[in-house]
Parts: structure tokens; sequence; C-alpha cells
């Protein structure tokens, strides 16, 4: 039987779960890969408290939390912003989507790729764009599936280890 999906537009009250999801589920999908130093940094400097209550006070950032059956199972995060390179009028950036590993079967993935999607639309974006790292190929295959295709690429640094993410993008 499938559970029950419920997104909810994260706020200020939900520092504390979205800082311990943000922490857990980037541990999960990028630690068996990387070096724990460049991991450790990354997580200190980029999923703390103060800077992601930061990100939750700033009008253009929007955090969603995905909720499985009453438990917080996974988060996105998208926010108006220009890519060089990307052609737009208004493009959206989904900077982040994760879904704890208990739940990667469970369509929480899913669930949160249609409710940016209908975001964007909403709000009058043409274009949904992301970076992901070059060798998270589920994701990137995640990301086909939705009619993204690739379009370039930026560096990302990842505590002290410069890497690559692969641009994707597709209409809204």
């Amino acid at each position: 039987m499938a559970g029950n999906i419920v997104i909810t537009r994260a706020g200020i009250k939900d520092l504390a779960i979205l800082v311990e999801l943000s922490i857990t589920t980037f541990r999960d999908t990028f630690g068996p890969d990387n070096g724990k130093e460049d991991m450790d940094k990354y997580v200190a400097e980029e999923m703390n408290a103060g800077k992601l209550s930061e990100e939750l006070r700033e009008g253009n950032n929007y955090f969603f939390l995905a909720w499985y059956n009453g438990t917080l199972a996974g988060y996105a995060k998208v926010r108006p912003n220009k890519e060089p390179g990307i052609e737009s009028n208004s493009p959206l950036e989904l900077e982040r989507i994760y879904v704890r590993q208990q739940y990667t079967r469970k369509k929480i993935g899913v669930a949160l790729m249609l409710h940016c999607l209908e975001f964007a639309q909403s709000y009058g974006h043409d274009v949904l764009w992301l970076g992901v790292w070059e060798h998270n190929r589920r994701a990137v295959k995640f990301y086909k599936q939705w009619g993204f295709e690739l379009c370039g690429s930026h560096p990302f640094l990842l505590g002290n280890d410069m890497q690559t993410d692969v641009l994707m993008k597709r209409k809204v």
C-alpha cells in the first residue's frame, strides 16, 4: 500500500529538523565517495543553523519538506537564480532535492519534483535548472527521466576538493 506524502513549505520553526535532514541526506548521498575532511568542512560551512536560518529568512529561498505518513522523509530547495549559459527570462534553480535513504523507493523524489515544477509554473518561471555532481549517475538518470537536458557545467567546491557539477535544464 502506498503511503501518504504531504509537501509543506519550511519556515524558521523548522530550522532544527531542516539542519538535521540536510546533514543526514547530504552525508548519506556523498559521504561514501568523498573524503571525510571535505565532507566535514562543507557540512560545517553550508548546513549549520546560522546559514540555514539566513536562507529560510531570505525571501527568495523556498524550502519544501516532504512528509511520508507523518515522518519527515526529504526536502527540496528552489530559488530564482540565473546561471551563465542558461537562456531564460525567468529561471528557477532547483538547488537541492534530497530524500532519506529509507524512503528512496517511496516516490518522495517524484512528489518533490512535481511540487517544484508546479511552483515554478505558478510563479511564471520558464526554466527549471540544476547542477548535479558529474559522478552522481543515479541523480542524472532521475533528472533525465523528468526531461532535463545537459547544458553545461560549473565548478563546485566540496570542502577543499574542487569538483564539477553538470548543469541540466528543462522548460517549465
